[in-house]
């Protein structure tokens, strides 16, 4: 053993031969930025401001597999040349020729259709053309197989019946191929290149269709993300699963939920006073503001109607603590506004809050909004309609759910639109623990 191990000199040396892994860890951050700066570049060639993400998406791919394969044609063309095949060599040579100056009219005319079509079609031809020249598949190496990237790009740049077009081309090549194999003179190459060869298209073509995919599944599934994200937004989670699994009416009764709703006071003549780009901007400060209290709560946004703010809680989860969860919402909003300035503005709300069975879903076919329907709903919003600036108004249904735990003020009857005289109340604020008595604390 003691001689297979070589002299602690030569250990050291051959170790310095080694890269480090710092190094290492650089050179692979260079070529990674590298390919990020292709990549944008590659995003710019020939894009429209007004191209939708899957065309602009299209555009990229077409870019990046017609000119990323371009130091690969250079390179078959000069080893070609120098193997003594130069009719071979050219054919490849009028790729880079021809791809370079094509690229540039798509990044002048930005037509899509022309630049994916001609290099489709050339990267369909080219590589039969080259096999013909060289006697048939095993002289060429089976060149031929560069002529499959012509269906796979159609695939992900063409609509799909298009791209049927293109796979049945490739294959009446291949058959005409098997036709004229007997009747072509094959070029006299060493076995090693042919065998070299083999290697070198297969695992280029392979590679080169992996890079594609492994791409396109990237900006695939970055828009799916992102759109999924954007309707998760517009609709609860339970709601956009059931929409995409299958469109119809979705409807579900909800025995007990509370909705409040909260109204800007005197914002009439307040927005007379400004322009409708600062009212804009102070709504949807106040909105945002609104919206980060609702997902601490993990309460349920409705929606917005000009100033009108609408949460519900127990849709569409139902949960045994909506009316509590509501009302200390309404509490932290209330503080919320009291301890800021929205626009350089000192704003007040009126809250109202109702508690009862609803009907929640989603009715219609286009630009779906979840929403709530009852007499509880419309209940809510008359405790808005006709509460105090900086109230919290409910109900005695949310009363009776929530007496316990929050400190309410009776404010008598009301006289309510649709519903005669109710008795409401003011929450005041959260009850205070109750401290354990002395015998307790012992």
């Amino acid at each position: 053993m003691r001689r297979l191990l070589p002299p602690m000199s030569a250990r050291g040396r051959f170790r310095g031969m080694l890269p480090d892994a710092s190094h290492l860890t650089q050179q692979s951050g260079r070529l990674h930025s590298l390919g990020q700066r292709l990549m944008a570049y590659a995003g710019r060639v020939g894009v429209d401001p007004g191209d939708s993400s899957d065309i602009a998406l299209q555009k990229r791919l077409a870019v990046l597999l017609f000119v990323g394969t371009l130091p690969l044609t250079i390179l078959w063309s000069i080893v070609y040349l120098i193997a003594g095949a130069p009719l071979t060599a050219a054919i490849p040579a009028f790729y880079s020729i021809f791809t370079p100056i094509n690229t540039a009219l798509f990044a002048w005319s930005r037509n899509l259709g022309v630049y994916r079509f001609s290099q489709l079609l050339v990267v369909l031809v080219l590589p039969w053309l080259v096999m013909m020249s060289m006697g048939g598949f095993k002289p060429s190496s089976v060149v031929i197989i560069w002529a499959a990237l012509c269906p796979l790009g159609a695939l992900l740049l063409e609509e799909l019946r298009r791209t049927l077009l293109w796979i049945v081309g490739f294959v009446l090549l291949l058959v005409a191929s098997a036709i004229l194999q007997p009747y072509l003179t094959p070029v006299d190459l060493p076995e090693s290149f042919v065998t070299w060869f083999f290697m070198l298209n297969i695992g280029s073509v392979i590679s080169i269709t992996f890079l594609l995919l492994y791409y396109f599944v990237g900006q695939r599934n970055f828009f799916q993300e992102r759109a999924e994200m954007l309707l998760l937004n517009i609709l609860p989670r339970e709601i956009s699963e059931a929409l995409k699994a299958e469109q119809r009416t979705i409807a579900a009764q909800y025995d007990s939920a509370s909705i409040l709703f909260a109204d800007v006071v005197e914002f009439t003549p307040m927005a007379a006073t400004m322009t409708p780009m600062r009212l804009v901007d102070l709504l949807n400060d106040v909105f945002q503001c609104f919206d980060d209290l609702v997902e601490t709560y993990d309460l349920e946004k409705i929606k917005t109607i000009g100033d009108c703010y609408m949460v519900a809680a127990g849709v569409p989860r139902p949960r045994t603590d909506h009316a509590h969860a509501l009302v200390q919402l309404a509490l932290d909003m209330r503080a919320a506004v009291a301890s800021r300035t929205f626009g350089g503005r000192r704003l007040a709300f009126r809250i109202g809050i109702n508690s009862g069975p609803v009907v929640a879903g989603v009715i219609g076919r286009k630009k779906f909004i979840y929403d709530l329907w009852g007499e509880a709903v419309n209940l809510a919003s008359r405790m808005e309609s006709h509460g105090q600036s900086g109230a919290i108004q409910i109900t005695r249904n949310t009363y009776e759910l929530v007496k316990d735990a929050f400190v309410c003020e009776a404010k008598g009857l009301v006289n309510v639109k649709g519903a005669s005289q109710m008795d409401v109340w003011h929450v005041l604020g959260r009850k205070a623990a109750p401290q354990p008595s002395p015998q307790q604390a012992a």
